[in-house]
């Protein structure tokens, strides 16, 4: 079972071309409101007819525009979940269930069959007690079980789920996701859903497709696209907070421990980074086949490391530093000053990186040539942490740098803060890659 979009539509101020392939597994459409999910999801169910382009659902070509193809949505036999579920108001759970055997006008299944079919849904979707309610007297939980059962009974081919929890108070939420994934999982066929929330689309989907401005831009294994977003608004998506362009600074003569190395200008932050040469490598867009130069990064608030001066001196062989914005004798500890002193004779860049770890295993450590002396300026509770707000210290800063911290951490890294004596580092490992605009 698979399905392969690529197609055009044109609106009056906006144009969808959208292309992608799925096999059996869980796709999510991830993306702002407005981007062209919902519509692209219409598109293969037959709602709206694209202008041009191909739709193929398990080998049967459900729309193609030079060979004039266009089934109808009877047709297609897609499983659509609308949004607000669409059940018929004047119809009862029970009747809004049948509604969905008569849909099939291609299987040659007996009434019988259909009969059993329903009792058994019903029984699966646990929704007995209410088959003689009608829609505008059941909660909107009980409503997306009955809309889902409605489709199951209908044996499609393939399932679009059109942001199926918009509609329900996020209490409700945790357990229909989990009643919505064992559904699924049965389903065992295509299923593309839609959705701007991140969460929700991590925990429900194999693969994301996020989408801006009625094009795919990334697409990939969740964990992939999550960890490796490769636009700034797929890594907004994803989550990133702390997202900045950059200019790559020309470092010819720049080696260290046998490697190129480069600056970076981060220029929301003001400040610089040492990378490796490979950092700034070229991307190909898998579409146009076009290569892009890495025009922004971000690294993630959980990913930025704070710490006091006690802390780095006590585990300093832990961390490859640098401090790109200020000298080494801005750290006031004079044990800590030596060790970076000691260590800057071993490279070519001067202040900006210091002496990686010694030992062979190196890599398998958390490692960093990024370090900042900074202060908060903002600290934001959360449930159960805190946002902290930092700035770099001589560094003009349009924008700080957010971190998460525990609720433990904050007294004693607010403590540093106020008595100069903290530092900021920002892993080369952790940093993302950003391309185009």
């Amino acid at each position: 079972m698979s399905i392969y979009v690529d197609i055009q539509k044109k609106f009056h101020n906006f144009m969808l071309s959208s292309r992608f392939t799925c096999g059996d597994e869980t796709l999510a459409l991830l993306g702002a409101s407005g981007c062209g999910k919902s519509v692209t999801l219409q598109c293969i169910a037959g709602i709206i007819k694209p202008d041009s382009g191909r739709i193929v659902v398990n080998d049967e070509v459900f729309f193609d525009s030079e060979q004039k193809i266009n089934l109808t949505p009877q047709q297609r036999r897609v499983g659509y979940l609308f949004q607000h579920y669409a059940l018929f108001p004047n119809m009862t759970v029970h009747e809004n269930i049948k509604i969905g055997a008569k849909r099939n006008q291609f299987r040659n299944s007996s009434n019988s069959a259909d009969a059993e079919l329903i009792d058994e849904i019903i029984e699966k979707f646990k929704i007995d007690t209410i088959l003689h309610q009608y829609p505008s007297q059941i909660s909107g939980g009980q409503k997306q079980r009955v809309a889902l059962a409605r489709i199951m009974v209908s044996k499609p081919s393939i399932l679009l789920l059109d942001e199926p929890f918009s509609a329900l108070d996020s209490h409700l939420r945790f357990n229909l996701e989990r009643e919505m994934m064992a559904s699924i999982g049965e389903f065992e066929k295509t299923v593309i859903m839609v959705s701007h929330d991140r969460d929700e689309v991590f925990r429900m989907s194999d693969s994301i497709a996020i989408m801006n401005g009625g094009k795919i831009e990334q697409v990939g294994k969740k964990h992939d696209v999550f960890s490796r977003p490769r636009t700034k608004n797929s890594a907004i998506l994803t989550g990133c907070k702390n997202i900045s362009d950059v200019e790559v600074l020309s470092n010819d003569n720049a080696t260290f421990k046998n490697r190129n190395v480069h600056k970076l200008y981060v220029k929301q932050w003001g400040i610089h980074l040492i990378m490796n040469d490979e950092f700034i490598d070229r991307d190909m867009d898998k579409h146009t086949t076009e290569t892009r130069d890495v025009t922004a990064i971000g690294i993630r608030m959980h990913d930025v490391k704070l710490l006091t001066n006690t802390e780095l001196n006590n585990n300093f062989d832990k961390y490859f530093i640098g401090d790109a914005n200020s000298s080494v004798s801005n750290i006031s500890n004079d044990n800590l000053n030596e060790k970076l002193v000691r260590s800057e004779q071993n490279t070519n860049l001067g202040n900006n990186i210091c002496n990686n770890v010694t030992d062979d295993k190196a890599d398998e450590k958390f490692i960093s040539n990024n370090m900042f002396k900074c202060h908060i300026v903002e600290k934001i509770e959360n449930p159960f942490s805190y946002t902290v707000m930092v700035t770099v210290d001589g560094a003009d800063m349009i924008s700080p740098i957010g971190a998460n911290v525990s609720k433990d951490e904050l007294d004693k890294l607010y403590k540093a803060s106020l008595d100069n004596e903290l530092r900021m580092i920002l892993p080369e490992k952790l940093i993302i890659r950003l391309y185009g605009r």
